[in-house]
């Protein structure tokens, strides 16, 4: 990496002294796609190659006896002409990480797939970065539940991001709209957490869902095209847990009183080593969402989380927190409470 070097123009006979070859860094050489495409005859055995900051803007299709065995592509730092490039690279059959910061796309579309359909683009595709990049459409979130076997991604810096101005809100929605991930800019996604993302999720579009044709008889529930493609996961989410009922319909509430913070202390009595964590969380935050957010915070495996609490007031009384679906104020948590976890 960093030297400028001269490549060739023209296909060359094939080498086999790089047979062997399985890590290439080529960041900052000057290199093209083309002249990438006309070495790669002699790298028949690449694994993972790095082009960073190569100014490259267009790709095109590798051949078939091309680059077939790459598991790992890193184009961060190079202002790819548009999300369509990415076309041009997606029928690479062993590809499993694809890393795109700072390429300037603005969205991201697979045309071959409709609504809840999987593309046959990138078929090993499981860890994709996205990150500080221009896309403002939740639209290209919504393409990502495409991909079939997408395991991580990480997508932050994108002024989509700005539209939610709550990150814990932020992540719920994008784990509500990507099914099958498992981590979240680098974070684990365990499964208390998707379900509460998705039943979130559910209710909070709930009343758009209505206006837009759905309905709890399956014979009149005929949601438009337009709220389809810009919610193409919620009828498999009211399929997976039930059209929500009138009373769980909620719009986005404003930051006021009635959904305030409350300052929380959390504590692991069997767990004496784990340190008290001070918290902010707000009073409508669902005891499953709490149950999320704690097995990121205090990086327990996938264990039952069993949550109480004790009053600041009550001293010595402790509250079991025994439904998931009910948001801490059901409980009457006030701030200076604490909240004990045990699993």
């Amino acid at each position: 990496s960093g030297n400028k070097m001269k490549f060739p123009s023209t296909s060359a006979s094939v080498s086999s002294v790089f047979s062997k070859l399985r890590i290439l860094a080529l960041n900052r050489t000057g290199i093209t796609w083309t002249e990438v495409l006309l070495c790669a005859p002699g790298w028949p055995a690449l694994e993972e190659l790095y082009l960073i900051s190569n100014d490259i803007t267009v790709l095109e299709r590798p051949g078939d006896d091309v680059l077939q065995t790459l598991k790992l592509l890193d184009l961060s730092d190079n202002p790819l002409l548009d999300g369509n490039q990415l076309h041009l690279i997606a029928h690479l059959p062993r590809l499993e990480q694809l890393i795109l910061r700072n390429t300037g796309i603005s969205s991201i579309h697979f045309p071959d797939a409709g609504f809840g359909c999987k593309t046959k683009m990138f078929p090993s595709l499981k860890h994709l970065a996205i990150n500080e990049n221009k896309i403002s459409q939740w639209s290209s979130i919504n393409e990502l539940d495409k991909l079939p076997r997408l395991q991580s991604l990480q997508c932050q810096n994108n002024p989509c991001m700005d539209t939610e101005k709550n990150p814990e809100t932020l992540r719920q929605l994008i784990i509500a709209k990507i099914s099958q991930l498992e981590f979240l800019n680098k974070s684990e996604i365990l499964p208390a957490e998707r379900k509460g993302a998705e039943l979130d999720y559910r209710k909070i579009f709930g009343r758009d869902w209505l206006a837009a044709g759905g309905n709890w008889n399956s014979e009149k529930n005929k949601p438009s095209e337009e709220f389809l493609a810009a919610h193409p996961r919620y009828s498999s989410l009211c399929l997976k847990y039930g059209a929500p009922e009138e009373g769980e319909l909620k719009g986005r509430e404003p930051v006021t009183l009635k959904n305030q913070l409350l300052t929380l202390t959390i504590k692991c009595p069997e767990n004496p080593e784990q340190k008290p964590v001070e918290k902010k969380l707000p009073e409508s935050m669902t005891i499953l969402r709490v149950k999320g957010l704690l097995y990121r915070l205090l990086k327990i495996p996938g264990s039952e989380l069993k949550l109480s609490y004790q009053s600041s007031k009550l001293e010595g009384k402790e509250v079991e927190l025994d439904n998931d679906l009910k948001p801490l104020q059901f409980y009457s948590i006030e701030n200076g409470d604490c909240v004990l976890v045990r699993w």
